[in-house]
């Protein structure tokens, strides 16, 4: 198995909302923000190469909505989903699987793309790909709430279903393939789903929106977007305990500078023992 980073470029978020009721005068220290009280975010993606598969975990925010919708998110940064796939000497066609921690846009925007730059036509952007959800979420996503409504684009969502390429995974079985398992968390959106994947002798977990960030790691820094913030915080104990625990390598997909951390007990609780790239295992 190999793993490669795939970066799809950053985008801006409100601090206060990527934070919670945490004071800006603490989350600042690890994520400072701009005049506009905006944090820079990643949207880092994870290819597993593995045999005859090749699974990319999330695919960023995509390019198809309109000038209105991205002026709130201010993109910025010279990587892009195709170019990075290009990099590690893949195309687009390549791709087996992309499995989808959930629908919110940042996480599968850029699954589905405008067919020949025409904004009235929609294609899958991995043609040869299934893409992976789980049923509970989808009809979380197709059904929103009004709290996450924004959140789940119809166009993102639903030509993976109407192409014939989105397919369920068992939430009791839990696994894609040997060596790549999942677990679900419930506190930021229902049923999200979170990787674990044994590489070289270590569990990496891709974190998804569990853990955006280092800066997230104190427990009760919980993000504003999350629907059940109380979960969220015995979900995250569970996970930063365990991961102290076994040393688990913590990708991480929205930190704006770090692509993987450990974390290990103190007097304090769980928090941040090292930082670095994943290319360094």
């Amino acid at each position: 198995m190999n793993l490669h980073v795939i970066n799809t470029g950053f985008f801006k978020l409100d601090g206060g909302a990527m934070f919670g009721i945490v004071p800006k005068v603490l989350w600042s220290k690890t994520n400072p923000a701009d005049e506009n009280n905006l944090c820079s975010w990643a949207m880092r993606c994870l290819l597993v190469e593995d045999g005859d598969r090749l699974v990319l975990v999330d695919n960023g925010i995509g390019d198809k909505q309109d000038a209105k919708f991205f002026s709130h998110y201010y993109l910025h940064g010279e990587d892009s989903l195709q170019k990075s796939i290009k990099k590690k000497s893949f195309s687009l066609k390549d791709i087996t699987d992309n499995f989808l921690t959930h629908f919110h846009f940042d996480h599968c925007g850029g699954g589905v793309r405008y067919k020949q730059n025409d904004t009235t036509k929609l294609e899958l952007t991995f043609p040869n790909a299934v893409y992976w959800s789980n049923k509970d979420h989808w009809h979380w996503a197709i059904e929103p709430n009004e709290r996450e409504k924004a959140s789940f684009l119809k166009e993102n969502i639903q030509p993976m279903q109407e192409s014939g390429h989105l397919q369920f995974l068992d939430l009791d079985k839990r696994s894609l393939f040997e060596g790549f398992d999942f677990f679900t968390a419930d506190g930021h959106t229902d049923k999200q789903m979170i990787p674990k994947i044994s590489y070289k002798g270590h569990t990496i977990v891709f974190a998804a929106d569990l853990l955006p960030s280092v800066g997230h790691i104190p427990l009760p820094y919980v993000m504003g977007y999350d629907t059940r913030p109380l979960i969220t915080l015995d979900e995250k104990k569970k996970f930063l305990e365990e991961a102290a625990k076994n040393n688990y390598i913590i990708f991480l997909e929205h930190d704006p500078v770090h692509e993987c951390c450990t974390v290990k007990m103190t007097e304090k609780g769980v928090r941040l023992d090292q930082t670095f790239s994943l290319n360094e295992l």
